[in-house]
């Protein structure tokens, strides 16, 4: 089966820069870009409280933004990554999630998804375009 959904986490990955400080974005941004222009479905997964959204300029890279402070419940209980899939409208099987924090990356794989831990800008989105065929 196909994945079909990219969940990433925002503090430490989606705020990477990587070795490029002086980039319009991070790097990630532009994977997100990428994917998504190739019909992936992408959501943002925070542990922030309910009244934190993406930066404007992004929120449209975004199907769904689930933060905890929202839902109330927070990785890495197994409920938040199966709403997430949920309002994604995908098996948690079709989703990649992405965090740099192991204990949040073994809750996603627990709940169904691929986990990619995230430790450089550069090894993540090696994997995430073998993950995704992009």
């Amino acid at each position: 089966m196909a994945v079909r959904g990219l969940v990433l986490d925002f503090g430490g990955v989606l705020t990477d820069y990587g070795d490029d400080h002086g980039a319009d974005e991070p790097p990630l941004v532009g994977v997100v870009r990428r994917v998504r222009g190739s019909g992936v479905r992408t959501a943002v997964l925070s542990n922030a409280d309910g009244l934190w959204a993406p930066p404007r300029a992004w929120a449209p890279l975004f199907d769904v933004v689930v933060t905890s402070g929202e839902v109330g419940m927070a990785k890495p209980d197994r409920r938040i990554y199966l709403l997430t899939a949920d309002r994604l409208g995908l098996d948690p099987a079709d989703c990649v999630f992405v965090d740099d924090l192991a204990v949040n990356v073994r809750g996603a794989a627990a709940a169904g998804m691929v986990g990619v831990h995230h430790h450089s800008v550069r090894a993540t989105t090696e994997e995430i375009e073998v993950l995704l065929g992009t």
